[in-house]
């Protein structure tokens, strides 16, 4: 992207644009999307996109939002499709967003000014390091940013408007796919796979700049209902077993120092309670499972289980049901049956000038159930920091770098073609 001499200013005023939509989506909603403001930035990528030539952009009912870059090259190749999700996480508001540029970075402590006690400080962001000279955006203290994902989607959009100004780089046919509701696990839900008619893809998703990441972690939920005996407490010696008493003894018998997300890091997984409530007569809790493979997937579920037995055994008179449901499984049992996906990531990423990092996730993303719908899709780093905080960050570069390795992604797929 080098002839393209305005691309960091365009950037930067097209992420802010995004950034100030408030698309926080919602877990406790039955709707797709989960929340109909989602739809205004889905609206504004569609006439962005047509504006650029795009001509096919179109918004689902459900808010997905859809597009082609029409082939340049003669060649038969692959339909390649680059993914972000709209929507921001509902740990942290999303409304009146109020992006700052501090241009120039030097590596002082950056105090946001709505909240003088959110502190950006080098030493708790450590790829603040790498970004002296550059321009970061924040928010202003009360909000997060939502560059996860919306500098993702900042640099499709660059990338796409770049493309289509430029007709004589040679590429097969581009599709754009942009997904509400990722957040709360629902990105692909609802996703035409006819209509993005890919072959596989990529999603722009990632943290650091140069990651690319072809394993997550493989995820269950579990939804554990607890029905005790209930009575007047006033008479209600040898008769009631309190149900919230009965799931609170079942999440202090599991590991305390071990499994748990506060105690593991790297290929370690975890049983964590996302959730809890209830009376005395029912209580219920919710559960999300994780690891790396199928098989300590399925011993962490075991785990629980046993536990919930154990404790089970000092309440006779009450009943349980524990439910373990599929969430979404580890890419990486798809990518490696198509190599040459990852590598040619690996590639454009060095041909941006950057040192490339294959990672793995502790986490999922949309490419995670998009690789086992038979789409499979990597993820590249969009340069977002300490996203679902309102100490949220991103590098107006890093973008630049996420926006010029899909170019590279487009081209070189057409040269090995």
């Amino acid at each position: 992207m080098s002839n393209y001499t305005n691309v960091n200013q365009s950037l930067r005023q097209r992420f802010i644009r995004y950034a100030k939509i408030d698309t926080q989506s919602d877990p406790g909603s039955n709707t797709c999307p989960s929340t109909e403001k989602q739809k205004n930035l889905a609206r504004l990528l569609v006439e962005e996109m047509i504006e650029m030539g795009i001509t096919d952009a179109e918004m689902d009912n459900n808010g997905y939002v859809y597009g082609t870059i029409p082939a340049t090259s003669d060649k038969k190749l692959p339909v390649i499709f680059f993914c972000s999700h709209m929507d921001t996480s509902p740990d942290c508001s999303g409304e009146n967003v109020k992006p700052l540029i501090h241009q120039n970075y030097q590596g002082d402590d950056i105090v946001l000014p709505d909240d003088p006690t959110i502190v950006l400080r080098l030493a708790e962001h450590k790829d603040l390091k790498h970004q002296i000279g550059n321009d970061i955006i924040t928010a202003s203290g009360t909000t997060l940013l939502g560059a996860d994902n919306k500098a993702g989607v900042a640099a499709i959009m660059e990338a796409a408007a770049f493309l289509t100004k430029n007709p004589a780089i040679k590429h097969g046919t581009i599709k754009i796919l942009f997904t509400p509701d990722e957040e709360i696990g629902r990105g692909v839900d609802n996703v035409d796979l006819d209509k993005l008619g890919a072959d596989f893809g990529y999603t722009i998703d990632g943290e650091t700049l140069g990651s690319i990441e072809d394993e997550t972690f493989s995820a269950d939920g579990a939804t554990l209902i607890v029905n005790g005996v209930s009575t007047h407490p006033g008479f209600a010696k040898g008769k009631m077993e309190n149900a919230i008493k009965i799931v609170s003894d079942i999440i202090n018998a599991l590991p305390k120092d071990q499994f748990t997300p506060e105690t593991t890091s790297e290929k370690e997984g975890f049983i964590h309670p996302v959730s809890f409530g209830g009376q005395v007569e029912q209580a219920e809790a919710q559960f999300i499972i994780r690891d790396f493979t199928d098989e300590k997937l399925a011993e962490h579920g075991s785990l629980l289980e046993q536990t919930i037995k154990n404790v089970m055994e000092n309440y006779p008179k009450s009943t349980y049901k524990l439910e373990i449901t599929p969430q979404y499984r580890n890419m990486k049992q798809i990518l490696d049956q198509h190599p040459k996906i990852v590598e040619y990531g690996i590639e454009a990423i060095k041909r941006a000038g950057v040192v490339a990092k294959p990672q793995r996730i502790r986490g999922g993303t949309d490419g995670s159930r998009l690789s086992f719908m038979g789409l499979p899709c990597p993820n590249i780093f969009a340069g977002e920091h300490a996203f679902h905080s309102k100490q949220e960050w991103v590098s107006v570069q890093d973008m630049e770098k996420a926006a010029q390795t899909i170019v590279n992604i487009a081209g070189i797929w057409e040269e090995k073609g």
